[in-house]
């Protein structure tokens, strides 16, 4: 049974979406016992209101500052205990002075999944939060802050329970197509098929426009073949059911971005095994190369014999630490992160 750690506080919510995972972090927290008001970051969520945000946020900072004046409209009725942002990308300075100003006593969180070199808004306004955490191990040195990986929601941490021996995939690819992905788990398929390994990809693009862009401006793109692209995203349940029935799980992170993703602690939480192109993971502690393969993006090598071993189990501590209650309780300051010193 969970302990009721945060009751009767109030919590504002404040996140960009990423595959609801902000939904998830609520209801984690109102199981926590706290009342949660979860807002959106943005003023909107389309393809142009993203883009304009990441690139050219003056000319839309108009809308910014309406939708965050009507959101104070709306918060001024409540008194919250905490305010917890994640990302931080468009929000203004005068709604975190509103919200100091209001609500005495409250303390202010700030986690961030991306790298400040993709996200100069959140280092402008550092200096307002009180714990500030991000899942970046050079931004946390290069700036002071707290470092805290992601997690995986319980739904993986159910599926571990389960036993399966009868997997229908080796390997399984879900995730936004971006830079070489398309490349990289291409040359992951043909080896499986040429190693009588079976393989499931899919490909994520959250608009039509920016895929053709991508198409005829980047060489990583040239031979992506559109069949195999979707403009709609798989739920959780689905990504559920595909690991239920993969061995393994192909992570491909963005280059340059040193901080492991989430696809990473959604296969080690379902007890699945994790092929990485991202060499940082040696220095977690839940590494063990029979759960874990390395590939190098520009020379990729893989093994069969890492398919055939058998998972080293991970330590319950280590494991509670890597889930989303581990993570809110790192966050909200209620049990410490030791487990990631040595990897700063």
């Amino acid at each position: 049974m969970m302990l009721k750690v945060l009751e009767n506080k109030r919590v504002l919510l404040i996140s960009v979406k990423f595959f609801n995972y902000e939904v998830l972090i609520k209801r984690e927290l109102e199981d926590m016992g706290a009342e949660v008001i979860l807002c959106d970051e943005r003023p909107s969520n389309s393809f142009l209101s993203k883009a304009m945000i990441r690139w050219k946020k003056e000319m839309y900072q108009t809308e910014i500052n309406k939708y965050y004046r009507n959101l104070i409209e709306e918060l001024r009725k409540y008194h919250f205990d905490y305010f917890l942002l994640i990302k931080g990308e468009a929000i203004p300075v005068f709604f975190l002075d509103f919200l100091k100003e209001n609500n005495s006593g409250i303390v202010f969180l700030y986690y961030t999944y991306d790298s400040f070199k993709n996200n100069p808004n959140g280092l402008k306004i550092l200096s307002y939060f009180d714990r500030k955490f991000t899942f970046d191990s050079e931004d946390a040195a290069d700036y002071s802050l707290l470092f805290r990986p992601l997690f995986f929601a319980g739904e993986y941490g159910e599926l571990a329970k389960e036993k399966n021996d009868n997997f229908k995939y080796d390997v399984s690819f879900v995730g936004t197509a971006h830079s070489d992905r398309y490349k990289i788990s291409e040359y992951v398929r043909q080896w499986c098929e040429r190693s009588g390994l079976q393989m499931f990809a899919f490909y994520f693009s959250p608009s039509k426009l920016l895929f053709s862009f991508n198409k005829l401006t980047k060489s990583s793109f040239k031979g992506f073949d559109r069949d195999k692209i979707s403009f709609e995203s798989l739920t959780h349940k689905e990504i559920i059911a595909l690991y239920r029935n993969s061995k393994a799980i192909l992570d491909i992170n963005h280059p340059g971005q040193n901080g492991l993703t989430m696809r990473t602690f959604e296969t080690l939480g379902s007890k699945r095994k994790l092929i990485t192109t991202n060499p940082n993971i040696k220095k977690y502690p839940f590494y063990h190369p029979n759960n874990v393969f390395v590939i190098d993006r520009e020379g990729i090598s893989l093994n069969k014999t890492f398919f055939e071993s058998d998972m080293e189990e991970i330590s319950d501590s280590l494991y509670e630490a890597m889930s989303l209650t581990g993570w809110i309780n790192e966050v909200f300051g209620i049990s410490s992160g030791d487990h990631w010193k040595d990897v700063v």
